[in-house]
């Protein structure tokens, strides 16, 4: 069956010849003729260039496109894009883990740094909370794979994600609405206005609303499981004095009042359905976040451009997960995070008859901070639903609580010299000092939840297990090199070699009881890539694709293990486990059939291995391969498997118009995404992994007006009604309560959506 999948994806995209890497363009657009890859326009190297000419393997898509489709937030971009994976964190409803040919960081702990860029209108998001955005005022999204540390800095040494919103270009007042309404009573409304006040001053403003009643039920304490309360809104004011001056300020706003989701128990008393839940930890929860941005740019002449952007963000989260999602306080975590962040980069544009570039400094100034408590009770299994409503078995609390400041000073350049009309190179390079100071406390307490959580009467049981501060420095170079010929104005093959890196830090969770070196920090971890690729268009441009073939040398991968520890605490490691290498191909197409008819797909491969794997045995814990005491490290890559990264995933998918005699169109838009087996954590689960490849299913019709001013869509999205993991936690044994939950991807839903514009 795998290889008749693999083939048939094989056949598919070779017998359809789809499509390209990046189309942006509109999915419904009404237009006969084929785009090509130098129709689309991108800013992957900090400057506006045609795709075609890119050497980054790039992934661009309208908002347009997303809304033909009914996409409702980021993570949707993983059905047909290339070794992406997106998914709300486990335990969470909007933050955001991200992973690019297999390198991303699942763990949104403050303090943790993402392995994947996130950039809001080029404004680096430094936290994960609240990152699944949503469909709305998108200009396009444009995902970046590779290290892309030269441009875009520390911590994107899997790649980027960049949203772009909007901007003003109407010449009198516009507006839309959006409204619809699905499955599960879902109803979201969607409103935006363009409002020039002047031939150089205009104000846009957007804001959404998102209900829908949960997927599931807490059966425990009868709240809805895996709903959705999400409130956002975006302010822009743009001005132009003169043609050569312009500025933007903008501000954004997200406030997700969602349920706390805690996942389904894997072991008895399993729920019935997936989405279903007996936790007892509180379904109280609330994220919320936003920022405010103001960029600058000046045409000081024709060659050279000055750019400036300031920023600040912050965000705020409290919430529950209820490791083992019984009604009592067996393995419940409440929590609070919070974050704040200030920005500023200056870049300069160069452009010549042969030559572009950019060259810039960045400065950005972060705190993270937070605090949860580790409630482990007492587990029976035969009397745990028979205790009266209110009472607990005797419990033990750990507090953690701690803070991560982090100064970031970068300086980097990139340029680009065409030496032939055919033949162009490109080099760059980025430095890059963080500073950052950590402090960490661990305390016990005897009884359910730390006073930091409301229980006053808890009980401090000895002396704190972790209690320091402590200030490391990580510098590095990251320099990216690429040659790029073009065999024709409509094919281009490239060559590239890039490297980045993932600042180092302290583990937030770190139990220096169970493992005193975790005082220490970790060390950055780096992905140097060699890739080859190749873009272009045939066929008087009716097909258009991109693909690429790439090597990665991942070293010192920073790896988060917990365990039941010493003392009954559940203890962490993060630690620089060792190297793997990372091995894939990736093709996008899109194929112009007839003037009605388009197919698009994808397809990638990922063979990842770890080459060594260092895993720590701590100290109380007897081993055979570290039999005496204290603990010690051990190479286990040979039992270790990369986490969030399926062999295989591809997409299938098509567009047929229909263009009406009154001038309207009716456009069909089915479409198939494929994702091989993959593993929730680099140690095997069979309970958690999603061990059987799956095929998600869906498809859209929307009917446009001949004015453009009226749309009607219905989308259907899952309708197989596929049920498949994305997440999850492994707390097996009594003490835990045999925790072992997973989270599961959205069921079938069908949603109808009126659009009005005005």
């Amino acid at each position: 069956m795998k290889r008749f999948v693999k083939c048939a994806l094989l056949a598919s995209v070779a017998l359809s010849a789809v499509s390209t890497s990046a189309l942006a363009q509109d999915a419904l657009t009404q237009e006969p003729q084929a785009s090509a890859l130098d129709d689309v326009v991108v800013t992957a190297r900090r400057r506006e260039e045609s795709l075609q000419d890119v050497p980054v393997a790039v992934t661009a898509v309208s908002g347009e496109q997303l809304e033909a489709k009914g996409a409702i937030d980021i993570t949707e971009l993983a059905r047909s894009t290339p070794s992406l994976t997106l998914n709300a964190a486990r335990g969470s409803n909007s933050t955001l883990i991200s992973f690019i040919r297999g390198v991303g960081q699942q763990d949104p702990l403050w303090g943790f740094e993402p392995g994947v860029g996130l950039y809001l209108d080029d404004v680096y998001v430094a936290r994960p909370q609240a990152a699944v955005l949503d469909i709305f005022d998108v200009e396009r999204i444009e995902v970046l794979r590779g290290p892309q540390g030269t441009l875009y800095g520390r911590n994107t040494i899997g790649g980027a994600i960049k949203y772009v919103t909007r901007r003003i270009d109407a010449d009198s007042p516009e507006g839309s609405i959006r409204a619809s309404y699905g499955s599960y009573n879902q109803r979201d409304v969607v409103a935006s206005v363009e409002l020039p006040l002047s031939d150089t001053l205009g104000v846009s403003g957007s804001f959404a609303r998102y209900l829908r009643d949960g997927f599931g039920e807490n059966l425990n304490t009868g709240h809805e499981h895996y709903n959705k309360d999400v409130t956002a809104a975006r302010l822009s004011v743009e001005w132009a004095p003169t043609s050569d001056l312009f500025f933007r300020l903008s501000g954004d706003v997200v406030q997700d009042d969602s349920n706390a989701r805690h996942g389904h128990r894997e072991v008895a008393p399993i729920p019935a359905d997936v989405y279903d839940t007996y936790a007892g930890a509180g379904d109280a929860n609330r994220v919320l976040a936003g920022g405010v941005s103001l960029t600058g740019e000046w045409n000081a002449s024709d060659s050279l451009t000055f750019k400036s952007i300031t920023a600040i963000r912050s965000g705020s989260t409290r919430g529950n997960i209820d490791f083992d999602n019984l009604p009592q306080p067996i393995l419940d975590i409440p929590a609070r995070y919070d974050d704040e962040q200030f920005s500023q980069e200056f870049q300069m544009l160069f452009s010549g008859d042969r030559w572009n570039g950019v060259a810039g400094v960045y400065y950005m100034d972060a705190k993270s901070s937070g605090a949860f408590d580790t409630v482990v009770g007492l587990y029976d299994a035969n009397i745990v639903f028979a205790l009266p409503p209110g009472t607990f078995p005797v419990g033990l609390t750990t507090l953690t609580s701690g803070s991560v400041d982090t100064e970031s000073f970068a300086i980097f350049g990139d340029f680009s010299f065409d030496m032939t009309d055919a033949l162009s190179i490109s080099v760059g390079g980025r430095w890059t000092r963080d500073d950052k100071t950590g402090s960490v406390f661990r305390q016990q307490y005897a009884g359910i939840r730390s006073p930091d959580f409301g229980n006053t009467g808890a009980v401090v049981l000895g002396a704190p297990r972790t209690n320091y501060t402590a200030s490391r420095t990580f510098e590095e170079f990251t320099p990216r090199a690429s040659i790029s010929y073009k065999f024709s104005p409509e094919m281009t093959a490239y060559a590239s070699w890039s490297r980045g890196f993932k600042s180092g830090g302290f583990d937030m969770r770190g139990d220096a009881v169970s493992y005193p070196d975790t005082v220490n920090g970790y060390d950055p971890e780096t992905v140097e890539t060699v890739e080859l690729g190749l873009k272009g268009s045939l066929m008087d441009r009716r097909l258009t694709f991109a693909t690429a073939i790439f090597d990665s040398q991942y070293k010192d991968q920073q790896i988060t293990t917990q365990y039941p520890g010493t003392g009954g605490v559940i203890a962490s490691v993060v630690d620089n486990v060792g190297s793997s290498s990372i091995r894939g191909w990736e093709f996008e197409g899109r194929f112009r059939v007839t003037p009605n008819l388009t197919l698009n797909g994808s397809l990638s491969y990922i063979d990842a291995q770890f080459e060594e794997f260092l895993a720590y045995i701590p100290t109380g814990v007897l081993n055979t391969s570290c039999p005496t005491l204290p603990g010690c490290f051990i190479d286990v890559s040979d039992t270790r498997h990369f986490q969030n990264t399926p062999e295989w995933t591809g997409s299938i998918g098509a567009n047929y118009t229909w263009y009406m005699g009154d001038g309207s169109t009716i456009s069909f838009l089915p479409s198939a995404a494929y994702r091989g087996a993959y593993q929730q954590f680099e140690t095997p689960a069979p309970l958690l992994d999603q061990l059987d490849s799956y095929w998600i299913y869906d498809a859209s019709i929307v009917w446009t007006s001949s004015n453009d001013r009226l749309t009607f869509g219905v989308h259907g999205k899952n309708l197989s009604d596929e049920r498949y993991k994305i997440g999850g936690y492994s707390f097996p044994g009594a003490l835990t309560g045999d925790s072992l939950i997973a989270f599961y991807g959205a069921p079938r839903t069908v949603t109808a959506t009126l659009g009005v514009k005005f």
